[in-house]
């Protein structure tokens, strides 16, 4: 049981005690000091207000029951603990995501800081710092919740004690509002599908008819497509097979008339020269391949040929990049060509064109095979000026015809003579 020393450094008064850390590894005593106050007195000895800070401050050190191999620096506890368990209980795209926020935005500000010690205070100013980068409010809020992610592992592996010091902070209001998604419509779907060659077409006919997620077209196999229907059974990332995303991604999805007869003719386009005749395509095997015979990249697919066909110069109608400058023109888009707004603005505008053709919220839940309906109508139903105009419009159709009787007209008061 230690008292403390207090100490007189400058113009702050500090208490100085013995404890043990971690230190690349290996446990060491080490004189800690911490500071209790500024000096507002000439006297050498400490006022009675330093004193019980001094006590105060000790108390809550003879009752921590952190071990001292535990007592270590946020930097080491990311590199030992936290990123490694990420890495194996964590999606490949998780781990990769929270390992480059702590890389970009919180290594710099609190890798030195003692664990043990952060408390809220604390990571608001990390949260304040950060939100000086002009981040908008989603991405904030994201570092947040790996900042109590990370909080939360610290204590189930008695690392920290007491609670989640970034339980009670909050992200700057004042912060960039996150841009509005994208979410197709049918007319811009059949405009990309009739202008992007094969077998990008079929692939992201699959994303606008389904609503799969890239991952999960370039995870699909021949295997998958069976009665009428697409079993989602796995995910890639970055040519990592793992599961679905969730319990409830993992399900049956039907597929239209006309998603079918794509992927039939694509099945066609994928035998093989010395296969039997009679064959219709392969009956096993991804589904998009390379000429290598690997599975196909949905992002090579869209780099390559995708917006090569989407982005053409409406001068010389080459893409861009191959725009022939030596016709003294600069490149310039073809407006007249649909623009590309993401893979996943397929799924935005599953979910909005189903609604719109009066869908229930539950029904479309169970397409995108969402965890929960919140889910479904707060990000993947996207209403239209034409939405809002329509609706507006059935409600005046509604609204009973009245005639009016008598119509009232205010009086006009006249002033008073003085």
């Amino acid at each position: 049981m230690q008292n403390g020393t207090i100490t007189k450094r400058g113009s702050n008064w500090y208490v100085r005690y013995w404890e043990k850390r971690n230190i690349n590894g290996t446990v060491e005593q080490k004189r800690v000091s911490h500071c209790l106050g500024a000096v507002t007195t000439r006297g050498k000895h400490p006022p009675a207000d330093i004193k019980d800070a001094a006590a105060e401050h000790m108390s809550t050190i003879h009752g921590e029951k952190i071990p001292g191999e535990r007592v270590t620096t946020l930097g080491e506890f990311m590199e030992s603990v936290y990123l490694p368990w990420i890495k194996e209980h964590k999606r490949p795209s998780t781990a990769r995501g929270y390992a480059d926020i702590w890389e970009h935005h919180l290594e710099p500000l609190c890798a030195g800081a003692w664990l043990k010690n952060v408390r809220t205070f604390h990571v608001q100013g990390w949260l304040n710092s950060i939100a000086k980068d002009g981040l908008s409010r989603n991405t904030l809020k994201h570092i947040k919740s790996v900042i109590s992610a990370i909080f939360k592992l610290a204590k189930q592996q008695d690392y920290f004690q007491g609670e989640n010091p970034a339980k009670d902070t909050a992200v700057n209001p004042a912060a960039t509002a996150p841009e509005e998604t994208y979410a197709y419509s049918f007319e811009e779907v059949n405009a990309i599908l009739a202008h992007i060659p094969e077998p990008s077409a079929t692939a992201f006919a699959v994303a606008a008819y389904t609503g799969l997620r890239i991952g999960e077209i370039e995870g699909l196999r021949w295997e998958d497509f069976a009665n009428g229907e697409i079993q989602v059974s796995r995910s890639v990332w970055n040519g990592k097979e793992t599961g679905p995303k969730t319990q409830k991604s993992a399900a049956p999805v039907p597929v239209i008339r006309q998603l079918s007869e794509r992927l039939e003719l694509h099945r066609l386009r994928c035998k093989k020269a010395d296969s039997d005749p009679e064959s219709n395509g392969p009956k096993i095997g991804p589904m998009f391949v390379t000429s290598k015979g690997t599975r196909q990249s949905m992002n090579n697919l869209l780099k390559r040929s995708i917006l090569p066909a989407l982005n053409r110069c409406e001068t010389c109608h080459k893409p861009e990049g191959e725009c022939d400058k030596k016709n003294a023109h600069d490149y310039v888009r073809d407006a007249s060509l649909p623009e590309w707004h993401g893979w996943h603005a397929c799924r935005r505008g599953l979910g909005s064109n189903l609604y719109r053709l009066g869908v229930p919220d539950m029904v479309i839940q169970r397409i995108l095979r969402h965890a929960n309906v919140s889910t479904t109508t707060g990000y993947y139903i996207k209403s239209s000026a034409d939405d809002v105009r329509s609706a507006m419009t059935k409600l005046e159709n509604n609204v009973p015809q009245t005639d009016l009787d008598t119509v009232w007209t205010p009086k006009l008061v006249s002033s008073r003579r003085m």
